[in-house]
């Protein structure tokens, strides 16, 4: 684990980190109007005031703006981080020494910290929680429907030792959720179709203002950047596989073609399929792309959409990256079994050797942009986060009238 500086109300690398990260948090905010916006009338209404929120998502100088935002509006917030790659450590010491928010995030954390931290979040015990990935509101459903063996070590020993009564004191002091990303909402709705939902969550990623922008011109950006910034490979010339043509897809895709790639997309949803080839790109079965792609992408929100048999058809030198939110989408435990590796050649970048071809995975298959790279630019952050702090507004001022229901 990462050497850490750690209190009873954070766990963060280095508090020294803080003065460059109130410098590029600075240099964000000079890109997010509409937030500062709601700053400055969360500062004078307080319509948070007294509510305690949690919020388990990317520590990234947007996601700091968010958080002072929130706690100008009265919250007393807990952060956690929502990937084990993305946190940037300068940010997360920003955020504990300049403005005292709990955070509880380190760039690189092992799984069993991972898992400290969201247990460190719900130890919190919000009224609000904010979501990117429903890491939080999972764990608050696995504790509700008694379902311990399904936490992680971490989380299920802490709620062990709460008594019946504190447990559902945990979940039903919980007015209600937000969360941000596609994969976040897909397994709400499961919860909801399920009937297990038990409190309101609102979908901020289903907001035009949130997927329409931040999911295409964010991810194609970001994305990108990371993959360059990972491997300097050069895009023109080569053949980028885009898996998956939702929003993300849709806008990688256009980012990968705009820098002179000769780009094929698969996709399983006919009608997506059928836009992107209407769009002008070239849609096949991922069997097929295999054997002739040089980078291949993930941005499904599925699971195992590279599998090995489509690994063992892929040339030498094939680079690997994943853009969705878990890194479940290229079958990496299926590459450990079959392959020989990993050995570090770059930052970021992992060699297997398959049948004697090499491949390279990027970032563990992990989000690529926040791994390698910053994340979206702050700009298109702006409109999200907006979307994120007005909807922790509608949550408190309406925490009596709100009932559980579909993510919406």
């Amino acid at each position: 684990m990462t050497t850490t500086a750690a209190s009873a109300t954070s766990d963060i690398k280095d508090p020294k980190l803080a003065a460059e990260g109130r410098r590029r948090t600075e240099w964000a905010e000079r890109s997010m109007p509409v937030l500062r916006l709601i700053r400055e009338r969360f500062s004078r209404e307080r319509p948070l005031a007294g509510r305690r929120l949690s919020a388990c998502l990317h520590v990234t100088t947007e996601t700091a703006n968010l958080a002072v935002t929130l706690q100008a509006g009265g919250a007393d917030v807990a952060l956690c981080g929502s990937n084990p790659l993305s946190t940037q450590d300068d940010v997360a010491a920003h955020l504990v020494k300049d403005h005292g928010i709990k955070v509880f995030a380190i760039k690189g954390e092992d799984h069993t910290t991972y898992y400290e931290h969201i247990r460190a979040a719900l130890a919190h015990r919000p009224d609000v929680t904010m979501d990117d990935g429903a890491d939080l509101v999972g764990a608050l459903h696995m504790i509700a429907l008694n379902r311990l063996d399904d936490l992680a070590p971490p989380v299920r020993q802490w709620v062990e030792g709460l008594s019946g009564a504190e447990r559902r004191a945990l979940v039903g002091g919980v007015a209600g959720s937000t969360e941000e990303t596609t994969t976040g909402v897909i397994r709400l709705k499961a919860m909801a179709r399920d009937g297990v939902l038990q409190f309101p969550v609102i979908a901020v990623n289903d907001s035009d203002t949130k997927h329409l922008f931040d999911n295409r011109y964010g991810t194609g950006q970001s994305t990108l950047d990371g993959i360059l910034r990972a491997t300097n490979v050069l895009v023109a010339g080569s053949t980028i596989v885009v898996a998956g043509y939702g929003w993300c897809g849709r806008g990688f895709a256009l980012r990968a073609r705009g820098a002179g790639a000769n780009v094929l997309v698969t996709e399983i949803d006919p009608l997506k399929a059928l836009e992107a080839q209407m769009e002008g790109y070239r849609v096949v079965p991922m069997a097929e792309a295999a054997r002739v792609g040089d980078v291949f992408v993930t941005l499904t929100g599925n699971v195992h959409v590279i599998r090995v048999e489509h690994m063992r058809a892929m040339k030498d030198g094939a680079i690997l990256a994943n853009s969705g939110h878990f890194n479940v989408e290229i079958d990496l435990d299926g590459l450990k079994r079959a392959a020989q590796g990993p050995t570090p050649v770059r930052e970021f970048v992992d060699e297997w050797r398959l049948d004697g071809k090499r491949l390279f995975v990027l970032a563990d298959g992990r989000l690529i942009n926040l791994a390698a790279a910053e994340g979206h630019p702050a700009s298109v952050m702006d409109m999200s986060f907006a979307n994120q702090a007005l909807a922790a507004e509608h949550v408190v001022r309406h925490a009596s009238d709100s009932t559980p229901k579909s993510p919406g």
